[in-house]
């Protein structure tokens, strides 16, 4: 097991120039997983209790946390993260939050899965951080509103118990709970700021969905795939090119470094379970001048299985949705894109359906979860 640094404690006070020179944080051992509470997936933090501050959505905020030391408005700073007021007992003789006072944040899930870790990061909360936090987690089908969410049967399991946390750091926390969640409650005590949260696991979707859609895109973050490794991740994660929708700009799709030597990069992605595979699309949106030259693909079936080309090396052009239909669907679990010799792709769509023996591992594994 990966030890993960604790950063308790405050942070010194802004001193000017750099706002991230005392930051804290590591890296840490589940962060190669795709972030189940992105916006592009969906998620959303749909309630909390106060938010007079800072406004709770800024917390999904895809980019780092911001920070203005002359941002003020009519209520006071104005930060870049989710901040509750200052919490105050009853009375002048109890003028102290009692110990069970907190304030709470829900979060729907962009895509329901299995949490493996969570940053709570408080960058630039340097004297109005929580003194601890806590996360719980809830499977709740459909579209549950905050009302349903925070009825009494409701149930809630401890991803994150009661724990200290540090100022300007990203307090990251590893979770080991083998179940499908669609929901987090977000604790911090009594009071204070959070900048950003990522919510780091599988993906785990609804085989009954999957089963109706019929034929799909199988390497879909939202459907259950996932980048199992690449060659290069310089300038942007691999996980971008299986993200939901087109690509917006350059840095929303996988670049690697310029390469000087004569090999080539790649990048293997695990399907959300055996599947036919009948079309493919490569896209190289807003990848002008550094777009891949040259791509092709692969399909292996299983962990042991050979790899068999799919796609020979096919001619790519910049800022292009390049649509390619197989002559015969290809069955596998896995996929490996090379590009030649480098440059990026901005998302990869894999059209197919699951095949029998898929589906049926799919299930089950569904009920494991205790979908």
């Amino acid at each position: 097991m990966v030890s993960i640094p604790s950063f308790t404690g405050d942070a010194g006070p802004f001193g000017g120039g750099d706002p991230y020179a005392d930051y804290r944080t590591a890296d840490f051992p589940f962060a190669h997983h795709a972030d189940l509470a992105d916006r592009r997936l969906g998620a959303g933090v749909i309630a909390a209790n106060d938010e007079f501050f800072a406004e709770r959505e800024n917390m999904l905020k895809p980019e780092a946390a911001e920070f203005d030391p002359e941002h003020f408005g009519h209520k006071g700073k104005i930060m870049d993260g989710w901040e509750t007021r200052r919490r105050r007992g009853i009375s002048a003789e109890q003028p102290h939050p009692t110990a069970d006072d907190h304030d709470w944040a829900l979060v729907r899930l962009g895509a329901p899965g299995v949490v493996r870790g969570i940053v709570i990061d408080t960058a630039h909360f340097r004297g109005n951080y929580p003194q601890a936090v806590s996360v719980e987690a809830a499977s709740v089908a459909g579209s549950p509103s905050p009302e349903e969410l925070i009825a009494p049967d409701v149930k809630w399991a401890t991803l994150v118990p009661r724990t200290a946390i540090g100022g300007h750091a990203a307090n990251g926390f590893a979770v080991d709970v083998e179940q499908r969640f669609t929901h987090l409650r977000v604790n911090q005590h009594p009071d204070g700021g959070i900048a950003r949260l990522r919510v780091y696991g599988e993906v785990a979707p609804d085989p009954a969905w999957l089963g109706v859609l019929g034929t799909f895109d199988v390497v879909a973050l939202e459907n259950g795939g996932q980048v199992e490794d690449a060659s290069d991740r310089f300038y942007s994660p691999a996980t971008n090119t299986i993200q939901p929708g087109r690509s917006r700009k350059m840095d929303d799709g996988w670049e690697t470094r310029r390469r000087r030597d004569k090999g080539n990069d790649w990048i293997r992605y695990e399907l959300v379970e055996q599947a036919e595979i009948r079309a493919v699309e490569i896209d190289t949106a807003y990848l002008k001048g550094n777009s891949a030259g040259w791509a092709s693909l692969s399909v292996r079936d299983g962990e042991s299985g050979e790899w068999a080309e799919a796609l020979p090396r096919t001619r790519l052009q910049p800022d292009t949705n390049h649509r390619f239909v197989l002559v015969a669907g290809v069955v596998g679990t896995h996929v490996r894109v090379d590009i030649y010799p480098d440059g990026g792709i901005s998302r990869l769509r894999l059209f197919g359906s699951l095949t029998e023996v898929g589906a049926t591992r799919l299930a089950a594994r569904h009920q494991e979860l205790g979908g």
